[in-house]
């Protein structure tokens, strides 16, 4: 196979596969992210002008560069993790939705119907936090106690605190104390939650929870409330300020990289090729891989640590819980590590689960890289398809490097560690406060904001507030429109690269301070 026959970089084309680009138009990065004079004197000008503008303390820590987060601006990868356990239909999705004050999980009389999204941002007190629900335990008569207690070995291991519904009505039964072994084996903080507890009357129910022997069992009805708050006051208690089981990013050391994609695109072969060695089982059965395994490896003459993260062994009679912890195990290993490589089939249709992969690399605000496999399984064919499936479905990731591979023939695999330093690169580029405030004035000179209502909105001033990943705060007269931040974020990258990283553009709309006499 040629080089020519199968080039790398974008999905079908690439005029210099062998040279990473690390100018834009020309000009080099450091060129572009360094402050001249009249960067900073633009800057001091529009820091001036919003000192005439009402500022809290918040804001002015935001221009110090010096701040605590708001609740709803701390990434979700480093909120505590509170998950929900129980067996099916005890009313799990139920008391999520009471918690979330929100209609978010699907709630049915019959049991296992909770589905893919799973992970929800949730608040009390003033204090955000992640909420799990996990569903998707299967009735199976034969070896019930075994796969819920495999199941809740998994979802206990990916939270910091667990509530434990049981349906007080019924009382506790074998599968309940299955799952109380698994509680006490794990050492994680659990909460025996009573559920269906309506009235005084049926709370004698609740009380007979006790021999569970996982202490005062908190009566609750997740359908009308009662109880609710109680139960999340003594749950955060509970829960650490960061969890211990996402975001936790080493300090040094070498880059975590999370391999992450749907059953059978290849996830364990490229980390086999990568090693030169058979250290993962590789099986055509989609979903051999069960435990996440680490790997210290050599990319390009570093040392990578990969993670192969195919979830749960799957079966014919257990798809749906399979799913279910995939999922779940997916989204702890990206948000552990610094940068997602997400594989897809490149030789089949591109689906919706490969999209929800790379949407949850995006929202867990790690660096991408695509990585479209089995390219030697791609004909003549089947290459037109598939530059339409991109153009179709990853039309709003257009900034993620993309690298076409054969894991099992090894192909073009030496190529992923440039792209794997340019998307960390981005994740980490910060534009110094006087550049980036006269890029903001001449875009929006040149493409003011358009009127709503009679007002024009005007962006007063810029910071950016975080890297990894880049996270900015601009500071308007009102409102700016999706659209608009939408075009803001495609000229900061036209501007800076930001190659292989989401943005993240928050406002703050302040009004004139008024006149004192």
């Amino acid at each position: 196979m040629s080089e020519s026959e199968h080039p790398d970089g974008a999905p079908i084309t690439d005029e210099h596969p062998d040279e990473h680009e690390s100018t834009l138009d020309g000009v080099s990065l450091a060129d572009r992210l360094t402050e001249s004079e009249e960067d900073l004197r633009a800057s001091e000008v529009m820091r001036a002008g919003l000192e005439a503008y009402e500022l809290g303390e918040e804001d002015q820590a935001v221009l110090s560069g010096v701040r605590e987060l708001d609740p709803d601006e701390v990434p979700d990868s480093s909120l505590p993790v509170l998950a929900v356990v129980g067996r099916p239909n005890v009313g799990k999705s139920t008391l999520v939705n009471r918690i979330l004050g929100r209609r978010e999980a699907v709630v049915q009389d019959t049991p296992g119907v909770t589905r893919d999204r799973v992970r929800y941002r949730a608040e009390w007190a003033g204090r955000p936090f992640i909420l799990v629900d996990t569903g998707g335990w299967e009735h199976d008569a034969r070896g019930l106690d075994g796969r819920v207690a495999q199941q809740a070995e998994i979802a206990i291991s990916l939270a910091d605190a667990v509530m434990f519904v049981v349906d007080a009505t019924v009382g506790p039964t074998s599968t309940d104390e299955h799952v109380v072994r698994v509680l006490r084996r794990s050492g994680k903080p659990a909460l025996l939650v009573a559920n269906k507890v309506d009235s005084h009357r049926d709370e004698a129910d609740a009380a007979t929870l006790w021999g569970l022997g996982l202490g005062q069992p908190y009566p609750v009805s997740a359908l009308h409330g009662r109880g609710s708050g109680d139960l999340l006051d003594a749950a955060m208690l509970l829960l650490p300020d960061v969890t211990a089981v996402g975001g936790q990013l080493p300090a040094g050391g070498p880059r975590r990289v999370a391999l992450v994609g749907r059953p059978n695109v290849g996830k364990s072969s490229l980390l086999n090729s990568i090693l030169g060695q058979q250290r993962v089982v590789v099986d055509d059965v989609a979903g051999t891989t069960r435990d996440p395994v680490d790997e210290l490896v050599d990319v390009g003459g570093q040392p990578w640590v990969f993670v192969d993260t195919a979830g749960i062994r799957r079966r014919v009679n257990q798809t749906q819980g399979a799913d279910f912890y995939a999922s779940l195990r997916t989204q702890a290993a990206i948000e552990k590590a610094e940068v997602a490589v997400v594989l897809i089939d490149a030789s089949t249709p591109m689906t919706e689960q490969d999209i929800r992969v790379v949407q949850m690399a995006v929202d867990a605000g790690r660096a991408l890289v695509i990585a479209y496999n089995k390219w030697d399984l791609v004909d003549e064919d089947r290459r037109p398809f598939l530059e339409r499936e991109i153009e179709r479905e990853l039309v709003q990731i257009t900034w993620a490097p993309r690298v076409n591979i054969s894991a099992r023939t090894r192909w073009h695999v030496d190529r992923l560690a440039k792209h794997l330093d340019a998307a960390l690169e981005g994740w980490e580029t910060r534009i110094p406060t006087g550049r980036l405030n006269s890029f903001l004035g001449e875009l929006a000179a040149a493409h003011p904001h358009p009127v709503r209502g009679g007002k024009q909105p005007r962006i007063l001033f810029g910071t950016q507030a975080d890297t990894r990943p880049p996270r900015f705060v601009l500071f308007a007269t009102g409102f700016l429109e999706h659209g608009y931040r939408r075009f803001i974020e495609r000229r900061l990258r036209e501007e800076f690269g930001f190659v292989g990283t989401p943005i993240e553009i928050s406002m703050r709309v302040r009004e004139k301070r008024k006149n004192r006499r």
